[in-house]
């Protein structure tokens, strides 16, 4: 299933670099787990998004997935896909960005016919296939009505959450100052972990190979996201499912409960298609009978 990855240094713009892969046989595992994109989200000295994002399968193209990409920000996004069906292309690509703010989404939303016409003209914001960014349209267009993020959202996924399917959402949405995240339901994992001034360098790495490095961090506090720990820090804890974080620029972590009990129209992994349910599958095959669990 896709990976999410947030980070946040409240104010500060800190220096770190990432890399889809990093052992040399890497590539191999990576693609076969993940094998559809990946994307990478910063914010320049200005506060403008800026994405990077490749839709093609890593072993297709080893030297953008062996890269290491060193970029400064106060936030960052990062997503590794695995499709649920829709084409890999560039539109298709997370992170999404919109109204200055960035995006990426693990799960499956259907019902999409109904979506997109809740969505009128603002449909037209959309440039891919996907669940995720029809999603996040929905989520933009509320922040507008509304008048602040956290109550886009919630209304957003209020209205999900009773009138379409959903397997599940969760999701990483950030600005140049703020960071938010939702898992929803208890489908699959999403965690945080507060870094304290002093914690020492962050040097996170995911199982397949994934690696984000910050010296910089050492220094300075700062909170991460991701969809599993990506370290042997014993503070890594899980999100409660309908509950909304938000990170603000004192990196004070807020939690509200937005979304209460399961969807109204709950899918389980057997109601997904073929590739929906491949995307999602907590258990995966590793190359040499190697298994783990993707989250």
């Amino acid at each position: 299933m896709c990976r999410l990855f947030g980070l946040t240094a409240g104010e500060v713009r800190v220096k770190a670099t990432f890399g889809l892969l990093d052992a040399s046989d890497s590539i191999a595992v990576q693609s076969h787990v993940n094998p559809d994109g990946t994307g990478l989200g910063t914010f320049d000295e200005l506060g403008r998004p800026l994405v990077e994002k490749q839709p093609l399968a890593a072993w297709n193209d080893p030297t953008f997935a062996a890269e290491a990409r060193e970029r400064e920000s106060t936030t960052f996004i990062a997503h590794v896909r695995h499709t649920s069906g829709s084409a890999l292309t560039t539109a298709n690509t997370h992170p999404f960005e919109m109204d200055g703010r960035l995006f990426a989404h693990n799960g499956v939303v259907e019902g999409l016919d109904t979506l997109e016409e809740h969505l009128g003209d603002d449909l037209a914001r959309v440039k891919g296939d996907t669940d995720s960014e029809r999603v996040f349209a929905l989520i933009t267009r509320e922040i507008a009505r509304v008048g602040d993020v956290a109550g886009g959202v919630t209304t957003a996924l209020r209205w999900v959450a009773g009138e379409l399917p959903v397997y599940a959402v969760n999701i990483v949405l950030t600005t140049a100052t703020d960071l938010w995240a939702l898992r929803y339901p208890e489908t699959h994992d999403l965690l945080l972990l507060e870094r304290a001034r002093g914690a020492g360098a962050l040097e996170h790495r995911s199982r397949a190979g994934t690696r984000v490095r910050s010296g910089e961090l050492g220094v300075h506090p700062s909170v991460v996201i991701a969809s599993e720990p990506l370290d042997d820090d014993d503070r890594w804890r899980s999100l409660e499912p309908g509950v909304l974080v938000h990170v603000g620029p004192d990196l004070r972590v807020r939690e509200h409960e937005i979304l209460v009990g399961a969807p109204r129209h709950q899918l389980t992994i057997d109601d997904l298609t073929g590739v929906a349910a491949a995307s999602q599958s907590r258990h995966t095959a590793w190359p040499n009978d190697r298994r783990t669990t993707a989250e």
